[in-house]
């Protein structure tokens, strides 16, 4: 799963963290050619915190690594309101949070933040790579 700064990496080629990013991603999108059953998402909340249109031409290569959309619907909006109103982290973090809550299994979270992905990840079996 990916966080506000791993996707403003992913965005800018001349972004100085986008060659660690980018390795990230395409570790998981290997693993998922190996038949195992691994995605990277992306909470849109964070897609927003970060810039990232998908209809941008700026977003073209972004598109290409085939990162999927966790929604940020009702169910989700009120986990994470839950999570702002206790931890007071940003929306877009308490959306990663709510987010964690919809996947089995271990998630990673590509993040520049691991003190708050900690927080909002609760109980979750979270491994944090910080960027």
């Amino acid at each position: 799963m990916l966080d506000n700064e791993a996707v403003q990496a992913l965005l800018s080629i001349s972004h100085p963290k986008h060659a660690q990013a980018l390795t990230s991603v395409q570790v998981v999108n290997d693993r998922r050619k190996r038949s195992r059953p691994t995605k990277v998402l992306v909470p849109t909340a964070v897609r927003v915190e970060a810039g990232w249109d998908r209809t941008a031409p700026a977003a073209a290569f972004i598109n290409q690594l085939r990162i999927v959309d966790v929604a940020l619907d009702g169910a989700a909006a009120d986990v994470a309101a839950a999570l702002v109103a206790t931890h007071h982290v940003s929306v877009a973090d308490a959306h990663v949070g709510a987010a964690l809550r919809t996947v089995a299994g271990p998630v990673t979270i590509l993040t520049s933040d691991p003190g708050d992905m900690r927080t909002v990840a609760g109980t979750k079996d979270v491994v944090i790579v910080t960027l």
